[in-house]
């Protein structure tokens, strides 16, 4: 039964933009929260950005009177810009992840021939959190799951029985997460999604993303019972050389998201930008025939 001192609300702010749902989990007014996977709107076609989408989680924040603990990510997103830096701004918290993100950062260090300032060390985020390390938010008390596959850096967080699950799976008529980034990997992700689906069945687990292949209204929250149930991909009976051999397949055939270049720039630095040049502009690279 889950300790009712430890009971996670929920509060989801769908990205129509980048299909991304940003989380802020609290215990109701005036209590702390924690923020998960924000946004930062991104033109790719004129290189500017917005607040459309954080600021929907400030007034939020504001109207609910909470305090801002921690503001999460799950890994660094190829498919969005994190808004941490302009939440942490505006609403004070600390910026996390887990604590893998050194290997990324320096793959991508070299895929983008970064500065050599930059360091790969993870030292961009106020702290970098340790598999099944506990996360306070006020009186909730969560951890970190270590779930790689997407990425070899992805976390989920658990507050309770409300689990956070990155990229990991999505709704189930929609499947998991490719694996054909650098450092991704398929049968570390069936391992790692069989951790999640190996907690009680009543468990919520919220996805990052959604991506309706109906006219069916967009969702982010199942259960660990609906996932083993009918995720189209990896429900129960699917084997792990099945799934491995399907995501290979599938993952052949994906292009690579509209924003991952700027995008993963930005994410390795927790979402701030790169060092202005001489002319007062921050600028991102684009590696020729390099992904």
């Amino acid at each position: 039964m889950t300790d009712s001192k430890n009971i996670a609300q929920v509060h989801g702010i769908f990205d129509p933009q980048t299909w991304t749902v940003t989380y802020v989990v609290h215990q109701g007014v005036g209590s702390q929260c924690a923020i998960i996977d924000s946004v930062l709107d991104y033109d790719p076609k004129s290189g500017r950005t917005r607040h459309t989408s954080a600021d929907k989680v400030i007034d939020y924040v504001r109207a609910n009177q909470l305090q801002v603990a921690w503001i999460l990510e799950t890994h660094a997103h190829a498919d969005h810009l994190t808004a941490a830096p302009y939440l942490k701004a505006q609403l004070g918290g600390q910026t996390a992840i887990g604590d893998h993100i050194t290997g990324v950062q320096k793959v991508f260090k070299g895929i983008f021939n970064l500065e050599p300032e930059f360091k790969p060390d993870g030292s961009q985020f106020d702290h970098l959190f340790k598999e099944d390390e506990e996360i306070r938010v006020g009186n909730l008390i969560g951890k970190t799951l270590f779930v790689p596959g997407h990425t070899p850096a992805c976390v989920a967080y658990q507050f309770g029985d409300a689990v956070f699950v990155g990229d990991t799976l999505f709704m189930p008529d929609v499947g998991t997460a490719r694996c054909d980034f650098p450092g991704g990997d398929a049968k570390a992700l069936y391992q790692s999604i069989h951790k999640i689906l190996s907690l009680p069945a009543d468990t919520r687990l919220f996805m990052c993303h959604d991506y309706p292949p109906t006219d069916r209204p967009i969702s982010f929250e199942t259960t660990v019972a609906q996932q083993r149930a009918s995720n189209i991909h990896i429900r129960d009976g699917i084997s792990e050389s099945e799934f491995i051999a399907m995501r290979n397949k599938r993952d052949a055939t994906l292009e690579m998201p509209v924003l991952i270049l700027p995008a993963v720039q930005i994410n390795i630095r927790a979402g701030e930008f790169p060092p202005k040049e001489d002319n007062g502009i921050s600028y991102v690279k684009i590696p020729l025939n390099a992904l």
